[in-house]
C-alpha cells in the first residue's frame, strides 16, 4: 500500500481520486506488480490519462481523474474572500492558512479564528464559520459533539487529599478509556438510546454500537478530573468559596467518527470541482437530502455525548454517595442555525467554544494547568465563540520527540496534581499557557471561577487519538 503523502507527490489529488487510487494499488500489488512500476504508471497516468481509460487495472482512476480535472477547471474562485477575525498572535501559520482557505468558499460568509487555534482537517481546531444554507462535515469535525462538563460534589475539598483512593476508585468504575473501550457487558442505560436511531439507515446501524459505548470516555485530549472550583464572589447559584468539581471532555466516541468520515466522504464526492487545498471543505445544502441526513445524524451525536457525559458524572456521584450542587456544560465540534447581521446562517464551532450574551461555558487547561468557567459578551466580530481550552503548542509527534516524563511528572508534582494514566503526547508541556489564552479573548468572555486539576485519568500511552 502507498500512503496519501506519496500519491499526492506522484499528482493525485486528495479526496475521492485519493480512495480510488489506494484501493487500485492495493490491488497492483495483490497482482505481483512491482512498486517502481506501479509509480511510473501513475505518474504516467497523471500527465496523460487519456492512456489508461481501456486499462484493465488503471482505467477507473484515470476516468475519475480526468472528470475531476475537467471539474476544478471550471471552477471560478470568488473576487473577494469572506472576511474574518483572528484573536491571539504567533498561530501557526498553517492553521491560518486554513481559516483564509475557508473564507474562500462560495458559501461563506464570515469567520473567526480563536487564539488556541491550531492545525486541523479542513477548518483548523479554533476555527469558527458562518456559511449560507450549508453545513461542512469537517467544520464540525471527526468527534462530532464533542463536550465539556463539569459537576460541584458536595464533598469537602480536604478529601481530595485524605479520600484519594475512593475518588480514583470511583472514577476507574464508572467510566472506561481508549479506543473501543465499552461498558458491552454491562451496558449504561439512558433515554437517548429509545429514541432517534431510526432516522437514517447509518444511525440505525450504530445504535449497538453507541450503546457499548454509552458513558465511555475514548483517547486523545480526552479525560475525567477532580479538582478545586474557586469562586471569587456569589454567582452561579453558589456562594463564594472554594469547592470540589468534576470535569469531563469526551465527545461521541466511535458512532460520531464514523458518521464524520461517511459525511466527510461523500460531501467530497460531491464537490470534485474545489481544489485540493479546499476539497476537505465539501459541503451539503441544508435542503439536499444527504444535507439533511448529516444534520439529523449531528444533532443525534449531540443527544448521545450529552448522555456519555451526564452518566459518567451521575455514576460516579452515585458511587461516591453525593449529591451534585451545580451542573454544567457545553457541546463544541458541532454547527447551530444562528442569526447573524440578521439572517439566519450556519455556524461551525470546530474547537471553538459559544459565547452569547450571559451564556456559560468551560474553557479548560490541560492535566496540569488551570481551567475556567466563562460567561459569553456575545461579541459578534467572533460569531459569539471563544477558544474551546488552550490549544496545542506542539504536535503529539512533537510532544513525544522533545518531552520528558521526568519534566511532565516534575511540573504535576510542583502542581499537587496526581496523574492516573496519560500518554506524554497530553504533557501540559505540550500545550499555550491558558492564562495568556484567555488575556487574548477578554472581550469575548467574562472569567467567572476557576478550575484546578487535582486527580486526572486520560486514556493509557499508546493509544489513537480521537479528539
Amino acid at each position: 500500500m502507498m500512503k496519501s503523502k506519496e500519491l499526492r507527490n506522484l499528482g493525485i489529488p486528495k479526496g475521492p481520486v485519493m480512495e480510488t487510487a489506494k484501493s487500485i494499488v492495493g490491488r497492483a500489488i495483490k497482482d505481483g506488480m512491482p512498486r517502481p512500476d506501479i509509480r511510473e504508471a501513475i505518474r504516467n497516468l497523471v500527465n496523460d490519462p487519456s492512456a489508461y481509460e481501456t486499462d484493465p487495472l488503471f482505467k477507473d482512476l484515470a476516468l475519475q481523474f480526468t472528470a475531476v480535472s475537467r471539474a476544478r477547471a471550471r471552477f471560478e474562485e470568488r473576487a473577494e474572500p469572506a472576511p474574518y477575525r483572528q484573536w491571539g498572535n504567533g498561530l501557526e501559520s498553517q492553521a491560518v492558512e486554513q481559516m483564509v482557505n475557508a473564507c474562500l468558499l462560495p458559501v461563506s460568509i464570515r469567520g473567526a479564528l480563536m487564539p488556541d487555534a491550531h492545525v486541523g482537517y479542513g477548518l483548523p481546531i479554533g476555527g469558527v464559520l458562518a456559511v449560507d444554507n450549508a453545513v461542512i462535515p469537517y467544520a464540525v469535525g471527526m468527534d462530532i459533539a464533542c463536550r465539556m462538563k463539569l459537576t460541584v460534589l458536595d464533598i469537602p475539598v480536604a478529601d481530595l487529599k485524605g479520600q484519594k483512593d475512593r475518588l480514583i476508585q470511583a472514577l476507574e468504575k464508572e467510566t472506561r478509556f481508549g479506543v473501543g473501550a465499552s461498558f458491552k457487558k454491562n451496558r449504561r442505560e439512558h433515554p437517548v438510546m429509545d429514541e432517534g436511531w431510526d432516522q437514517t439507515p447509518m444511525l440505525a446501524h450504530l445504535k449497538d454500537k453507541a450503546w457499548n459505548q454509552l458513558g465511555t470516555s475514548g483517547s486523545g485530549n480526552h479525560f475525567v478530573e477532580y479538582g478545586t472550583l474557586t469562586l471569587d464572589k456569589d454567582d452561579l447559584g453558589l456562594e463564594a468559596g472554594i469547592y470540589t468539581a468534576l470535569l469531563s471532555h469526551s465527545g461521541s466516541r466511535g458512532p460520531g467518527g464514523m458518521i464524520a468520515q461517511h459525511y466527510s466522504k461523500l460531501a467530497m464526492s460531491m464537490h470534485p470541482e474545489l481544489p485540493g487545498q479546499l476539497q476537505a471543505l465539501s459541503w451539503f445544502d441544508l435542503d439536499s437530502a444527504e444535507g439533511r441526513e448529516y444534520w439529523i445524524s449531528m444533532e443525534q451525536m449531540g443527544r448521545f455525548a450529552a448522555a456519555n457525559h451526564e452518566l459518567i458524572h451521575r455514576h460516579i456521584a452515585r458511587h461516591l454517595g453525593v449529591d451534585i450542587l451545580l451542573d454544567l456544560e457545553n457541546h463544541h465540534n458541532y454547527a447551530w442555525r444562528e442569526q447573524v447581521d440578521g439572517r439566519e446562517l450556519v455556524v461551525h464551532r470546530k474547537g471553538a467554544t459559544p459565547a452569547g450574551p450571559g451564556v456559560i461555558g468551560i474553557i479548560p487547561g490541560s492535566m496540569g494547568t488551570p481551567g475556567y468557567v466563562v460567561r459569553g459578551k456575545g461579541d459578534m466580530d467572533s460569531l459569539q465563540s471563544a477558544s474551546h481550552g488552550a490549544g496545542r503548542k506542539l504536535s503529539r509527534k512533537a510532544a513525544k520527540e522533545t518531552i520528558t516524563w521526568h519534566q511532565t511528572k516534575k511540573f504535576l508534582a510542583d502542581r499537587d496534581v496526581l496523574l492516573i494514566t496519560a500518554g506524554l503526547d497530553e504533557s501540559p508541556l505540550a500545550y499555550k499557557d491558558i492564562d495568556d489564552v484567555m488575556a487574548a479573548q477578554d472581550d469575548l468572555v467574562e472569567r467567572v471561577a476557576r478550575f484546578d486539576p487535582k486527580i486526572v485519568k486520560m486514556a493509557p500511552a499508546g493509544e489513537r487519538p480521537e479528539d
